[in-house]
């Protein structure tokens, strides 16, 4: 039996406060919004600083070797809060989670003996047993071993909402095996949660007004989750049977990979209204031998031809995309080829970056690795191209009217912010008074992050 750390009987329960520090992908953001859900009924109360907190979480992300090393910097700083507090009765447990935490537990708790507890991206459910266990000075500080099924059976049904917006994650692990990615060693083999299960979460977010569902997984659209009939679902069919939740008016899913594009997830972006026409379909680079080294299994036409059958389906759908400059090998010739597929492709928004060397992984012993200053030169190029094309889509909005879901209180005034179909950042005045609502809003200007609008003079839905 899973023990609690209750106070003595003759003292009222003093409030505890929790931190996490979320780090990397929209996943990640998932898990910490279920970590806080997890310690919910452990008394912990969110905080906005680490000062202010009892309870510590960073939620790591392994992607990128930086990323890791700015967890080891931040651990260092939470030590010395931590031993601010030696002797005193309000004492601070630290933990790190996610990707870095599976990868490399141990060496963590070496590096940084003032961390308390390692949890990996499959065992955050284990959190109550782990930090009462740790409170208990009872060993069992690492817990990264366990199955996807097992935590999402383990996790409370109730979940927090803050706006009409929410993650669900749907899908977990990669069996891709990028050369340069560590995801299928931290977060395992491919997974998908039945559909009853994802259809039970969703009703529940309707049920407190949440209207826009992203869809998360590390390969979404690999999705293959049982359906009602005992059979593999396809994220397709998972969508239209979330179309039917009443108050579910938006969904949209990330992270896809070219390779899952399936006939009919391509046709349902044509007919199914609640599917936003916004599509994150990452490709890494537009040259045919880097993307052989990357082993990304698809080449530059196969990939151009998949955005010409959805812009097919769905003419108005916004691209978005990842790249990587500077992969072992990478050549000005190749370079030249991914700004080639950029102008082809065109891209409402994309993330790009400069290739680290992430320990394990293939790439990270390749030969020919690219200088920094010559990776950081072609990164520059890249994303001068790519948010010419990102303000030239939002300038194209001027003077259009489109249905906006107002999610949150702007910086000024009345003013509120929301979303377009099309996931840009709408700013409006005199609007906070409709937020979680969708209404109609005229755009005034399109800058490269944003929108501007104004209200039109109809009946919010």
């Amino acid at each position: 039996m899973t023990e609690t750390l209750a106070p003595p009987r003759d003292e009222p329960a003093a409030p505890r406060r929790l931190f996490i520090k979320t780090y990397g992908c929209q996943m990640n953001v998932y898990d910490s919004e279920r970590m806080a859900d997890v310690l919910r009924p452990l008394g912990y109360a969110p905080t906005d600083t680490a000062e202010d907190a009892d309870f510590v979480i960073l939620n790591t992300c392994h992607i990128r070797e930086k990323a890791a090393e700015k967890v080891y910097s931040e651990l260092g700083k939470l030590r010395e809060l931590k031993d601010a507090r030696a002797g005193t009765p309000r004492t601070m447990t630290i933990a790190v989670a996610g990707c870095v935490a599976q990868a490399e537990g141990e060496e963590i708790m070496r590096r940084q003996p003032a961390v308390d507890l390692v949890v990996g991206p499959q065992a955050y459910h284990q959190l109550p047993e782990l930090l009462t266990r740790t409170a208990r000075a009872r060993g069992e500080r690492i817990g990264a071993d366990f199955a996807a099924n097992d935590k999402f059976d383990a996790l409370p049904s109730a979940r927090g909402v803050d706006g009409p917006t929410a993650f669900l994650t749907v899908q977990e692990g990669c069996d891709k095996f990028c050369s340069f990615c560590v995801v299928p060693y931290t977060r395992g083999a491919e997974w998908s949660r039945p559909v009853a299960a994802v259809l039970a979460e969703a009703r529940k977010l309707a049920d407190k007004g949440v209207r826009a569902i992203t869809l998360l997984g590390q390969n979404v659209n690999a999705y293959d989750g049982e359906g009602p009939d005992g059979a593999p679902s396809t994220l397709a069919r998972l969508a239209y049977a979330l179309a039917d939740i009443p108050g579910v008016d938006r969904i949209r899913y990330t992270t896809s990979h070219p390779n899952d594009m399936s006939d009919d997830l391509i046709a349902a972006h044509g007919q199914l209204e609640a599917l936003m026409p916004w599509l994150h379909l990452p490709v890494q680079s537009g040259s045919d031998r880097i993307l052989r080294a990357m082993n990304r299994k698809h080449g530059r036409a196969k990939y151009l031809e998949l955005i010409d059958r959805v812009r097919a389906a769905r003419p108005d759908i916004a691209l978005s995309g990842d790249f990587i400059v500077g992969f072992p090998g990478e050549t000005d010739a190749d370079f030249e080829q991914t700004m080639d597929l950029v102008r082809r492709a065109r891209y409402a928004s994309a993330f790009s970056f400069m290739y680290s060397p992430r320990p394990g992984t293939p790439a990270a012993g390749m030969a020919c690795q690219v200088p920094e200053a010559v990776a950081r030169e072609r990164l520059h190029a890249l994303q001068a191209l790519l948010w010419e094309q990102q303000t030239a889509f939002n300038a194209a909005m001027a003077g259009r009217t489109m249905d906006v879901l107002f999610e949150k209180k702007g910086r000024h005034g009345a003013q509120a912010i929301g979303r377009s179909p099309w996931l840009q950042s709408v700013h409006v005045e005199d609007a906070d008074h409709l937020i979680g609502r969708i209404v109609p809003v005229e755009i005034e200007s399109g800058a490269q992050n944003s929108l501007k609008g104004r209200l039109m003079k109809q009946k919010a839905a």
